[in-house]
C-alpha cells in the first residue's frame, strides 16, 4: 500500500495540476486571452480545483478534508460548464473541448471516489493516519 505523506503525492491533485496547466495554455490563444473577464473566472475556477485539495489535506482531519475536496469537485464543475462556455464563443475547438471537459469529468468522478472513501473514517482521524491505509486507487 502507498503511503500519501504530502498533497502532490495524490493523483487528483496531479490531474488538477494538469488542468490548470491546459486551462492557462487555451485562454492564452488568440481571442481568448483578449476577453478578460471569462479568461481570470476559468483560470480561477480550474486553480481553486488544485488549491483546495491541498489546503484540505492540510487541516489534517478527515472531515475538513473531505469538506474541502467537496469544494474542489465544485470547482471543478463551474470549470466544466465555463469549457462550454469558451466552445461556444469558438475559443477553443472541439478536440481542446473534449480534453477539457474529460479531464473535467475525471478529476470529478476521482474526487468523489475518495471523499467516500475518507468518509469511512472518523472525521477526527488525521489525515496522514488515514492515507496509511489508502491503497491508491481512486
Amino acid at each position: 500500500m502507498a503511503t500519501v505523506e504530502r498533497f502532490e503525492d495524490l493523483e487528483i491533485w496531479q490531474l488538477a495540476r494538469k488542468l490548470v496547466k491546459l486551462v492557462y495554455n487555451l485562454t492564452e490563444k488568440k481571442g481568448f486571452s483578449k476577453d478578460y473577464g471569462l479568461k481570470d473566472q476559468i483560470q480561477r475556477s480550474s486553480v481553486s480545483v488544485m488549491n483546495n485539495i491541498s489546503e484540505g489535506f492540510e487541516c489534517r482531519t478527515t472531515k475538513r478534508f473531505v469538506d474541502y475536496l467537496g469544494r474542489s469537485k465544485g470547482s471543478c464543475g463551474e470549470t466544466r460548464s465555463m469549457s462550454y462556455v469558451i466552445l461556444d464563443c469558438n475559443y477553443i475547438t472541439k478536440e481542446e473541448f473534449k480534453e477539457l471537459n474529460d479531464l473535467c469529468i475525471t478529476i470529478s468522478k476521482k474526487t468523489r471516489r475518495f471523499m467516500n472513501y475518507l468518509e469511512k473514517y472518523d472525521s477526527n482521524d488525521r489525515v496522514c493516519d488515514v492515507m496509511v491505509e489508502y491503497n491508491g486507487e481512486l
